[in-house]
């Protein structure tokens, strides 16, 4: 990878941390103050909602992830014309799906009490809640080209700082409306009017890093729908078994159980979710660099992708899921009280759960964009599938344990038996080297990191100290890396890119020329 590319990679990575960062700090804050000021069954109806309305980004139909293909590929070409057919297509059936997705959730809004077991009172404010929130979503479809056009031109920097300001708004509009007392319909208004506001600036965003974009019915293109289409039908399915994976659980425990058991549910699944966003974001920046890699026939820069790319993940999700399992009981207790020790267990297991999933991240990134993405398509669904068979069969006996445990199995057993090793055949690597230079590094530190815990753990009694203990210990593991994970050359390879990073940020956006 080039210097320019370095820098472009360290500074979108980056800012995509400071934004999840922020989104985390403020979801600590802010998670204790909804529960007690909206009480825990108002809480879980609002987590209900949304986790519907999370099934609707389906209607993308794969197609976000071949737009950011398609217009870096044709930013590469100079061919704004091009480009501009591509994002008009994409506009407007994006606008069509939108408007069918707020259409089909007014018709799940009407019949809400008999899908699930909410009581008289709970209906009619789940309806609104509903609603407003598909307001968000449906927007965020037809919104999402111009996302696209920042992630083909590789400027996730300037989104990020977008989304910082918003969550940060968010969160102070959250706190007015509750102390001014509020409940939880007023509450989901004022809220989602911010997020609404904001997709204007990314849209401003948009015409920042290409000048040249136009809205315009008549370059809506037949030929460039299906050339998308060729490519979307794959990243369809595997969206689809990644929320069989991930995203259905909430539904499951409403279904078998109640909104109560919903909130202890989603208590554990936040921490974890942000974890998830937090450390899977370098395999997610790396996939324009595979696809540019496999096009040249560069199997060496592949295989240093899958290495490198795979140790780094692991060495950020590794130390970070150690400390969750260990500091879940006090994290929980000092978070939200202990009237959610039922959240403990959840915890724990999910993040095992993400290890696999985010240390697992690279190899799958690489075989998507290296011409395996069927395979992953395949794997995916078998995973989901299996997941969701678990989990209801688990519910019953184990209770969120066992939709917990339902998780675990598949995604693990399909990360350490399928996907890696077929990551280690792409590139040409043997299993047992790919795990010595990939796993073994990221992996053996946290031996040391959880000996430090398990000693001192039991001293933890507040927020602040479980804040303190996880940055102590993330701190040893990190030195234990640093110092005795990774060879010298790269070590000083690391430093060299941090430094770079700054240069990377005062550099200015490059566009698309009128002409090729």
């Amino acid at each position: 990878m080039s210097a320019g590319g370095s820098q472009t990679v360290a500074r979108n990575v980056s800012m995509r941390y400071l934004a999840i960062a922020a989104e985390m700090v403020v979801g600590v804050c802010v998670l204790p103050l909804n529960v007690s000021h909206l009480g825990a069954s108002a809480y879980g109806l609002w987590m209900l909602t949304a986790s519907i309305t999370s099934y609707f980004s389906i209607l993308d139909l794969g197609y976000g992830g071949a737009l950011t293909k398609f217009v870096a590929q044709y930013r590469a070409r100079r061919d704004p014309h091009a480009l501009n057919e591509i994002l008009n297509t994409m506009f407007f059936l994006f606008t069509s799906f939108g408007c069918l997705a707020y259409a089909i959730a007014t018709v799940l809004a009407v019949y809400l009490d008999r899908l699930f077991h909410l009581p008289p009172d709970q209906t009619y404010a789940g309806r609104v809640v509903l609603l407003v929130i598909m307001l968000n979503v449906a927007a965020g479809l037809a919104f999402s080209v111009f996302g696209g056009v920042i992630n083909g031109f590789q400027r996730y920097d300037l989104n990020s700082a977008v989304a910082v300001a918003t969550t940060i708004v968010t969160a102070l509009v959250n706190v007015a409306v509750l102390v001014a007392g509020y409940g939880l319909v007023p509450l989901v208004m004022a809220t989602t009017a911010v997020r609404l506001s904001a997709y204007w600036l990314y849209r401003a965003n948009a015409y920042r890093v290409f000048p040249q974009l136009r809205l315009r019915p008549h370059l809506f293109s037949r030929g460039r729908l299906r050339e998308l289409t060729s490519f979307s039908v794959y990243m369809l399915v595997i969206d689809w078994a990644r929320k069989l994976n991930y995203e259905l659980d909430t539904v499951v425990i409403a279904v078998f159980m109640n909104t109560a058991a919903v909130a202890l549910w989603s208590v554990g699944q936040r921490v974890v979710d942000a974890i998830v966003r937090l450390t899977i974001q370098l395999s997610d920046v790396l996939f324009p660099a595979v696809v540019d890699h496999d096009v040249s026939h560069r199997s060496d820069r592949l295989q240093a992708i899958f290495l490198i790319g795979t140790r780094l993940s692991l060495a950020t999700v590794v130390p970070v899921a150690a400390a969750l399992v260990l500091l879940a009981d006090p994290l929980v207790r000092a978070w939200v009280g202990p009237a959610f020790s039922g959240s403990v267990p959840v915890l724990q297991l999910l993040a095992v759960t993400i290890v696999f999933r985010v240390g697992n991240g690279t190899a799958a990134t690489l075989l998507k964009g290296a011409g395996r993405h069927r395979f992953v398509a395949a794997v995916n669904v078998a995973t989901g599938l299996v997941n969701l068979a678990l989990s209801v069969v688990l519910v019953r006996t184990m209770g969120l344990a066992g939709v917990a445990l339902g998780s675990l199995v598949p995604v693990g057993l399909a990360a350490v038996f399928i996907i890696f090793p077929a990551g280690s055949r792409r590139v040409g690597l043997p299993l047992r080297e790919a795990v010595y230079k990939a796993v073994w590094p990221a992996v053996w530190p946290v031996v040391v990191m959880t000996a430090y815990l398990a000693v001192t753990r039991r001293l933890v009694t507040s927020l602040v100290g479980v804040g303190a203990e996880m940055g102590v210990a993330l701190a040893l593991y990190g030195t234990c890396f640093i110092l005795f994970g990774i060879a010298p050359e790269e070590r000083r390879l690391y430093l060299a890119r941090a430094f770079e990073l700054t240069a990377g940020w005062r550099q200015p956006a490059r566009t698309v020329p009128e002409s090729a």
